[in-house]
């Protein structure tokens, strides 16, 4: 299974990665149970115990070979550190379209473009982080696609990168842990993946 470590190459498509006024909080959208923005919520009080449902997104990018493109959180993250999980994740800025935020965040923290992204649904968790106490109570917007040029990621973000084929993706979930969101996700992200890949990649 190939796996690469992050280089520290900057992003080449990258927007700014925050808004104006970078030392400010980052602010999340808060959302009620049917996606409506409802306020806002500065991001770590957003994850506190029992959590604020908010707007996330979550990025899975594959190979021409129908293989996925994983990341491992870098061990500096203040949440779900030095785990395994889909290809990008985050929340868009208040006012940002997640399709947007989505296709932002790859580039920063994967200094790549997808050359293709679209729409795979949505869904809404609540998923405890069991090392950190803080909550994931997400409403995530889901977008598959597929990646070309290699993958550059910023070690401030990523610790490592592996493309697995779905045997793959079983073995390494026996060996390390991986992000409590991921499988929930991937589920659910599951018929636009093999809508993307076709049926013989096995997802």
């Amino acid at each position: 299974m190939p796996i690469t470590p992050a280089n520290g190459a900057s992003a080449e498509t990258a927007a700014p990665s925050a808004p104006s006024g970078s030392a400010d909080p980052i602010m999340l959208e808060l959302v009620d149970e049917d996606g409506t923005t409802i306020g806002t919520a500065e991001k770590l009080s957003a994850h506190l115990a029992p959590g604020r449902l908010h707007r996330a997104f979550s990025v899975f990018l594959f190979d021409d070979r129908g293989r996925l493109l994983l990341q491992r959180r870098a061990l500096g993250k203040y949440h779900s550190p030095g785990v395994w999980s889909n290809t990008c994740c985050g929340h868009p800025y208040p006012g940002e379209p997640p399709f947007v935020a989505a296709a932002r965040r790859t580039g920063e923290e994967l200094g790549v473009a997808p050359v293709l992204l679209r729409e795979a649904g949505t869904v809404r968790y609540n998923h405890p982080d069991p090392a950190s106490g803080l909550v994931e109570q997400e409403y995530n917007h889901l977008f598959a696609g597929l990646v070309r040029a290699t993958p550059r990621p910023d070690p401030e973000e990523i610790g490592e990168i592996a493309f697995v084929t779905p045997d793959e993706l079983e073995k390494l979930r026996d060996e390390g842990p991986f992000s409590a969101w991921f499988m929930t996700v991937l589920d659910a992200a599951r018929p636009a993946v093999r809508e993307l890949t076709g049926t013989a990649a096995g997802w």
